[in-house]
């Protein structure tokens, strides 16, 4: 999750829209879908109600044979509310939520080639469809997205002498150490807390050729890549303290952007969102790509981090024609570029993306979305991913605590993910 979904989660909001029933309430009548999906918004006014309820009130309107009603559940809750759903044996007809994988994996889920054209199929963008599926067969369809960029606060750059953005790490090291000098609080903040550890530690490793995966698609978390880069963090960004007074196992993303906010941080890595609060309080920032490390060298251009989430079709209740109805709809270039531009996301279409509605991301829509074409997604389509991840988020931070040898911290992290590879 990601945007003020990712921070709020938060409210609690449990909002039934169009008449919605409770929790495990079935879909109606034949000509009823539900769907049930993550509240975007943190606050009771920019709600995601709005925006499904205007869009459910025009599909209507366009097919007067069916109705959607349309549940909310907050971020924290989603996964399990629809697991719980699913094994009651009341699933709902559709969910757009963070994973997919697990109940493809049981089968319970369309493809999108039995709901949508070949057109409409082949439109999401590539990185996006890849993760969406299991094998050859797209069952996760990308809803929105997001990718990743090295934001700097101008100002404090201006201040420690840096004139240019860093292309590699010592450039980072060397602009950290400049930035401490002068004061900065947080020259370089390393969100490696649990609450999204993960996308960090990915956004380094694939700067120096690594990741969670490798080239076949399977788990590669202790990879010699890997192992150097949180030996090089830590010899290089910890040991001489250039990432602030708070440990980076115990920092998390949210209180790391929220001292990028305060105007306490030099470097961190962000995604759109923050670009527009930042600009929305008058700081000035700068979106560039992530330094690589110099064993690649200043040529190479390495993936950035992608995060998407996932509509999804039960066939629990075999409305696999009026789902395809629906879906067609909704993600017409015009309807998902407004949901897109109201949390500061991507759209996930290549159409869409070619033409984002709304301006919502400012000037700097083409540098996302360019880091969103070449992107590397979490290994969603793998069902042990969420247990994975979970370790990933509570273990890594350890890494690059004093005593600690990283490469033991990834090699627990990659026998946690063998045996969970096992179960599924």
């Amino acid at each position: 999750m990601f945007g003020p979904a990712a921070s709020a989660a938060v409210l609690g909001l449990l909002l039934p829209l169009s008449g919605c029933g409770g929790s495990d309430s079935t879909a109606g009548d034949d000509g009823t879908l539900r769907l049930v999906a993550a509240e975007y918004g943190n606050t009771p006014a920019n709600s995601s109600k709005a925006f499904w309820d205007k869009a459910t009130r025009d599909f209507t309107a366009a097919n007067p044979g069916i109705k959607v009603e349309v549940q909310l559940l907050p971020w924290a809750d989603i996964d399990r509310e629809v697991t719980r759903m699913v094994n009651a044996g009341k699933a709902p007809d559709m969910a757009l939520m963070g994973s997919y994988s697990d109940f493809a994996a049981q089968g319970k889920l369309y493809s999108a080639d039995e709901l949508l054209s070949i057109t409409a199929e082949a439109n999401f963008l590539q990185p996006l469809a890849e993760a969406g599926s299991v094998g050859s067969t797209l069952y996760g369809l990308p809803f929105v997205a997001s990718s990743r960029l090295l934001f700097y606060n101008e100002a404090l750059f201006a201040k420690a002498g840096i004139q240019s953005a860093p292309k590699t790490w010592t450039d980072l090291k060397t602009d950290a150490k400049a930035l401490k000098d002068k004061g900065v609080k947080y020259p370089y903040a390393m969100p490696l807390g649990p609450e999204e550890a993960h996308a960090e530690a990915m956004i380094w490793e694939l700067s120096n050729g690594g990741g969670y995966a490798d080239s076949s698609g399977n788990y590669s978390l202790a990879s010699e890549q890997n192992v150097a880069t949180f030996r090089w963090i830590k010899e290089n960004l910890i040991t001489p303290g250039l990432v602030g007074p708070t440990p980076p196992a115990q920092l998390n993303r949210a209180d790391a952007f929220a001292a990028f906010l305060r105007g306490e941080v030099g470097m961190v890595n962000g995604y759109p969102s923050l670009l527009h609060e930042a600009t929305a309080k008058g700081i000035g920032v700068k979106a560039v790509p992530m330094p690589v490390s110099d064993s690649l060298g200043t040529g190479e251009s390495t993936p950035t981090v992608g995060v998407a989430d996932w509509m999804m079709a039960f066939k629990q209740n075999g409305k696999g024609k009026q789902i395809g109805t629906f879906l067609d709809f909704i993600y017409q270039d015009k309807i998902l570029s407004d949901f897109a531009d109201r949390y500061h996301l991507l759209p996930s279409t290549v159409t869409a993306a070619r033409n984002p509605a709304g301006g919502g991301l400012g000037s700097t829509d083409e540098a996302f979305l360019t880091a969103l074409r070449g992107a590397q997604l979490y290994p969603v389509n793998d069902p042990s991913w969420v247990t994975v991840s979970d370790s990933i988020k509570r273990n890594i931070g350890r890494a690059v605590e004093p005593s600690v040898d990283p490469k033991t911290v990834l090699e627990e992290i990659a026998t946690k993910a063998n045996e969970a590879g096992k179960k599924h």
